[in-house]
């Protein structure tokens, strides 16, 4: 099971560095649907702002890790 994690922490870790905006850019793109599902999506999941949380806890870890990488 440890292998794998590694493993897969590896590639991911790989294929960030390239990439290095990819991550905050996705959070801005949560951001952005959080705005839109808000007017149009009734009920728990229009009302929570869940996408918003998401987006910005995203954007976050993308930024420190560009960082770090």
């Amino acid at each position: 099971m440890l292998r794998w994690l590694n493993s897969l922490l590896d590639k991911l870790s790989n294929y960030l560095s390239q990439r290095k905006g990819l991550l905050p850019l996705l959070g801005i793109l949560l951001v952005a649907a959080n705005y839109v599902v808000q007017f149009y999506v009734p009920g728990w999941f229009g009302s929570s702002n869940l996408l918003l949380h998401l987006g910005v806890i995203l954007a976050i870890f993308g930024i420190v890790l560009a960082w770090a990488l």
